[in-house]
């Protein structure tokens, strides 16, 4: 019985350190994920962001016509471009389940380079140096918000459902602002946000860990978490965008 039980335990034992292998395995996919869809964004954002500054400021381009850029500021195509991260996400979340693993990391880099058109107006607006700077903090921020998630032992799965009503929240304050202009409301925006997508660093990150935890043996569930990588990826790395936007508001030195 002594034998039998000694077994037991070191049958667990392996069991456990081959989940806890397949964790780490499983969340530095999803950071990888992360760190290339946020090259993506950043290249993109800097290359248009910065012939949108030479425009600006009436000096040759590189890459886009005054013309394109003009229509990019003030046409309707402004608005094409701020909402398209938006339709794609949605479609995409809807969608990822009939997709195969290596077209949804397609259209999640898709994504990530529309994303960063949309925010490529932050150079005509913002010093290189303060978005640099504001970028530095962004991530040390959301490395620690992130390492708490993964780490504690509090259940905060509660915060969910308030966090995303704060979100919903947001978003239509942020819609109604585009036409009110209001500079308090502006403010009051990003503080809030700031606070919400902080919450929603470490409760994504604690959710992608329970994910795994509760996937790893289930029939398929390999599978699953394959797509469920990118998911994650994607929820961490809209948490990093936001968190970076509304601080660039707070410590972002004005062109």
């Amino acid at each position: 019985m002594a034998e039998y039980g000694s077994v037991r335990r070191a049958g667990a034992g392996v069991r456990t350190a081959e989940i806890d292998a397949g964790l780490r395995a499983h969340m530095n996919s999803v950071y990888g994920l992360m760190s290339v869809a946020m090259a993506i964004t950043g290249a993109v954002a800097y290359v248009i962001g910065t012939d949108m500054a030479l425009a600006f400021n009436n000096e040759p381009t590189m890459l886009l016509s005054y013309g394109v850029i003009e229509a990019m500021l003030t046409s309707p195509l402004r608005y094409i471009i701020m909402f398209a991260p938006l339709a794609v996400v949605i479609l995409f979340s809807a969608t990822i389940n009939r997709l195969s693993k290596t077209a949804a990391q397609g259209v999640f880099f898709l994504f990530a380079a529309l994303m960063g058109l949309s925010i490529s107006w932050i150079f005509i607006l913002y010093t290189d140096m303060s978005i640099a700077q504001t970028f530095l903090v962004t991530a040390i921020a959301f490395a620690g918000l992130s390492l708490w998630g993964y780490t504690t032992k509090k259940d905060i799965s509660g915060w969910g459902s308030f966090l995303i009503m704060g979100v919903i929240g947001l978003i239509v304050a942020s819609i109604v602002n585009i036409w009110i202009g209001s500079s308090a409301l502006q403010f009051a925006v990003s503080a809030i946000g700031l606070l919400i997508f902080a919450g929603l660093t470490a409760y994504d990150t604690q959710k992608i860990k329970t994910t795994y935890l509760q996937m790893v043996n289930v029939e398929g569930g390999q599978e699953w978490l394959a797509k469920g990588a990118i998911m994650g990826a994607l929820s961490l790395y809209l948490d990093f965008i936001n968190m970076f936007m509304f601080l660039l508001h707070f410590l972002g030195n004005r062109n």
